[in-house]
């Protein structure tokens, strides 16, 4: 059953305005387990256009789209919905200011005071708002990043004291350098000692002990506390950074043999990267530990936020 709290309403009001079995607002309204007057007003407030206006414009536009594919005009008025072709193209008229025989010259998308629109084949497009600022897709991924890895440690501590530190796969290897990851604690561990790790190079920081994040030394709870902690100031500095412009700043590591430099930004992505595989990588192994978990996909969580 779907979680009330993860439900997309507008999804759902738009799934019924644009049902081909749903001919008036009286069965919109049902398909959605509405009554006719709250399913109308919905609309309207989410939308702009009430639920016939929005669902006409909709099928003109996926009407001139078919007609511009070279579709018959008897055939495309009649599937979407239209009494006959006569009704059709005095409305297509009325909307293109051409007759449908000329589909081929006009663009399908009809003003609209919301953006949405149809989106060839069979889907809808919500156009973004150009007052807002641009989403950031790296704020996306690292936020995201933090939250999935906490998520993750935290369903880790259904897990007894024996399964955090077995071995399930011995030998298991993401890095090189950073050693063989053979348990559920150690491969959630590795991810917040890398960030750990990357955020003293950057702070000028010693080099950070291990320890606080080896399955054998600490608990599921205290790597949760560890993390909440290093991922305040991992997404802090990478904000700040991102402020400042200074995302291409280069670190010369000297205490690589020769010398290595890193800039910010491949930092971040490289942390993300195997980030993103480990947490992949504990899912199978809490999976074989008998604990399911979400799939990690940002757009379920993006639902979820």
């Amino acid at each position: 059953m779907t979680d009330p709290a993860r439900r997309d309403r507008l999804r759902e009001l738009l799934d019924a305005v644009v049902d081909a079995d749903n001919t008036d607002v009286g069965d919109m309204a049902r398909s959605s387990f509405a009554s006719e007057f709250h399913f109308s007003r919905e609309v309207r407030r989410l939308t702009g256009e009430s639920p016939a206006a929005l669902r006409r414009r909709i099928m003109l536009e996926r009407a001139a789209w078919r007609l511009r594919g070279g579709e018959r005009v008897t055939a495309v008025a009649a599937d979407e919905g239209w009494s006959s072709a006569e009704v059709f193209s005095r409305a297509f008229r009325r909307s293109y200011g051409v007759p449908p025989s000329r589909a081929d010259n006009v663009e399908f998308r009809l003003p609209a005071p919301n953006g949405l629109h149809f989106h060839p084949p069979q889907s809808l497009w919500l156009d973004s708002d150009g007052d807002k600022k641009e989403p950031d897709i790296s704020q996306l991924m690292v936020a995201h990043d933090i939250a999935d890895t906490a998520y993750l440690i935290d369903t880790s501590t259904t897990l007894s004291k024996e399964q955090w530190q077995e071995h399930i796969s011995p030998g298991q290897v993401v890095l090189d350098w950073d050693g063989e990851e053979p348990s559920v604690g150690a491969v959630l561990g590795a991810i917040v000692w890398t960030k750990e790790v990357w955020l003293a190079t950057i702070e000028g920081r010693d080099f950070p002990g291990r320890e606080p994040t080896q399955p054998e030394s600490t608990t599921p709870e205290q790597l949760a506390a560890h993390h909440a902690d290093l991922g305040n100031r991992w997404s802090a500095m990478i904000s700040d950074y991102t402020a400042e412009g200074r995302l291409g700043d280069t670190i010369i590591d000297a205490l690589c043999d020769p010398p290595e430099s890193f800039q910010l930004y491949g930092i971040i992505a490289h942390v993300l990267t195997y980030s993103a595989h480990r947490r992949q990588v504990a899912r199978g192994m809490l999976a074989r530990c008998g604990v399911e978990t979400r799939i990690g996909d940002p757009l379920e969580w993006m639902r979820g936020n």
